[in-house]
């Protein structure tokens, strides 16, 4: 049983020093977000080739760290043509050079609409994009990871959902964050939204996000935390999880260094527990 993290949450480096620094945790894969954790190279759009790929991607190999996910947050959304363009031959870039990483996924949340008398704009832009993006991703056997995240145009289990139903192709897949589901209006309904969310979704799930939820004093809102460290019911998730997808990616997110051994054995030792009540 392994466990990943956010390559970022361990500070913006040189890619050496960054894959060394991986390798030194508990965790055997990253996802990687190139310009939020690379320090030493530019990454505009048309910079990627397979050389530079594969010399990112054989510096974690050859310590041992593999990447899972290529992290690839740009709004697919923006009603702006200019930046609307930018970001999708920005996210195709990632998709015909990801394999040269090593990496099978590109993930993404969709974006943020800041007009809500605009909405159907936003769904338009984001069919538009996916329908490139997925040609783009069958084209090269990669597989789209889309994420939902609160405030997003794709907010929750079910409008991700729809999405999937939309464009059902193989090569569009789901990064589940449960905390990414939750607000304080439904927290108290955590179990509900994580079981529905892997009736929805759960064989199409090819990563997971792993932190945790802290309720305000009012309750009105949540605070991120480490894993293991707020309130988030994980055995049922765990065993959700092992259920579904065994032995899947789960990546860390929301923990600083400090908390990063703790928060992995938390994962590793949750997963495996859940592996053996299934078992049972």
């Amino acid at each position: 049983m392994s466990v990943g993290i956010l390559a970022h949450l361990l500070g913006r480096q040189p890619f050496q020093e960054l894959a060394a620094k991986v390798a030194a945790t508990d965790c055997s894969y990253v996802q990687l977000a190139l310009s939020k954790a690379i320090s030493d190279i530019e990454f505009p759009l048309g910079a990627l080739s397979p050389g530079l790929a594969n010399e990112v991607g054989g510096a974690f190999a050859k310590h041992g760290v593999g990447i899972a996910v290529l992290g690839c947050y740009a709004s697919l959304i923006d009603l702006d043509d200019e930046t609307y363009r930018h970001n999708v031959n920005r996210f195709k870039e990632h998709l015909r050079h990801a394999r040269h990483f090593g990496a099978p996924i590109v993930a993404t949340e969709v974006g943020t609409p800041q007009d809500a008398a605009l909405i159907p704009l936003y769904r338009e832009r984001l069919d538009r994009a996916l329908d490139e993006l997925v040609e783009e991703a069958e084209r090269w056997g990669v597989t789209i990871g889309l994420e939902a995240a609160q405030g997003h145009l794709i907010d929750s289990s079910e409008t991700l959902a729809a999405a999937i139903e939309r464009f059902p192709s193989s090569c569009v897949g789901v990064v589940l964050d449960p905390c990414n589901l939750m607000n304080g209006g439904n927290f108290e309904r955590q179990e509900d939204i994580v079981r529905e969310a892997f009736r929805l979704l759960g064989p199409r799930i090819v990563s997971a996000h792993a932190k945790d939820c802290v309720r305000s004093e009012d309750g009105n809102k949540l605070q991120g935390t480490a894993a293991g460290l707020g309130e988030l019911q994980y055995p049922l998730f765990w065993e959700l999880l092992e259920r579904y997808k065994p032995h899947g990616f789960v990546t860390l997110e929301d923990v600083n260094e400090a908390q990063l051994p703790a928060a992995a054995r938390f994962v590793v030792e949750g997963r495996r527990a859940a592996r053996v009540r299934l078992s049972q």
